[in-house]
């Protein structure tokens, strides 16, 4: 009687048994690279939320200082015309923008000399000492 070499066959189970190169997960390298590539676009996104920060209190500044240069403006043109022009009373400064730093500069010119009825009224609105904004009007004597 003769014997049969019966064999046995093997299944293959994804996920199971030794990894060889090539086959299943990632290597130190990739997962390096990957980071890397996380970081730049990371510092990226940071970067530019930075930039619009900066955008956005700079245009908070500016909408500030033409409010209040606007409404000092305003504000003088609506006083009776002073021919020596000694002085303007100026507005009130909001509490917050005050604390700020925020102050204004009015200046009157007359255009003749001697005053013919006209004047260059420059109000500048400054922060810290420096002048963010600088609006010139003309004041008549009616």
């Amino acid at each position: 009687m003769m014997r049969m070499k019966t064999e046995r066959a093997q299944t293959v189970v994804p996920g199971s048994g030794p990894r060889w190169a090539g086959e299943w997960g990632f290597t130190l390298i990739e997962v390096l690279i990957a980071l890397a590539i996380l970081g730049l676009v990371g510092g990226a996104f940071l970067q530019g939320m930075a930039v619009s920060n900066r955008a956005v209190m700079v245009s908070q500044e500016r909408v500030a200082a033409e409010s209040l240069a606007k409404s000092q403006m305003e504000n003088t043109k609506a006083q009776d015309y002073v021919p020596e022009a000694i002085s303007y009373s100026k507005i009130t400064i909001p509490s917050d923008l005050a604390g700020q730093g925020y102050d204004i500069d009015i200046d009157a010119d007359p255009l003749d000399t001697p005053d013919g009825g006209i004047q260059e009224i420059t109000v500048a609105v400054t922060r810290g000492g420096e002048t963010l904004l600088t609006l010139v009007g003309y004041k008549v004597d009616r």
